[in-house]
């Protein structure tokens, strides 16, 4: 099926939230501090999403938001995919999106935080070219806290 890209849009808030909620607790749970699963719950990611909007692309397939992307200057903050369409494509297509836009910002590197436990996602980073540059702790805010969280710096030259 094709997949079309758009900006996210306020009415895409609810879809984000679900598959970005979803997807962070395939990806994360047993990876990250027990403190910060605690504190990431379903209104977390709608208010996380609903503040992300100018920076998200969303993948549309059939109507349907199948995942998304957002970018901020030379990082590639979140990448996300619904259960349903991993697998197809999606996600390469908003990773290359992500560096298309990393790259139009002006930026020849760019970069994003996995934690290492997520084998699937830093897999499919190492498909597509991305390398492992070294560990660094990652500030991850939620609710009005901030959880250090162990995380690796992946980093791809893209002009």
């Amino acid at each position: 099926m094709p997949v079309d890209l758009r900006p996210a849009t306020e009415n895409d808030v609810a879809a984000i939230a679900t598959i970005w909620e979803s997807g962070w607790r395939d990806g994360h749970l047993g990876n990250v501090p027990d403190e910060l699963a605690a504190l990431r719950t379903p209104d977390t990611f709608r208010d996380r999403a609903a503040g992300r909007v100018a920076d998200t692309t969303v993948a549309v397939i059939d109507t349907q938001v199948a995942g998304f992307v957002m970018v901020v200057g030379d990082e590639v903050e979140q990448v996300y995919v619904a259960a349903a369409h991993r697998g197809g494509g999606v996600s390469g297509t908003l990773l290359a999106e992500a560096e298309r836009l990393v790259a139009s910002g002006g930026h020849p590197v760019a970069w994003l935080a996995v934690v290492p436990g997520n084998a699937r996602a830093r897999r499919f980073y190492e498909r597509n070219g991305w390398t492992d540059d070294g560990g660094f702790l990652h500030e991850a805010p939620d609710a009005g806290r901030t959880v250090m969280v162990p995380c690796l710096r992946y980093v791809k030259q893209i002009a």
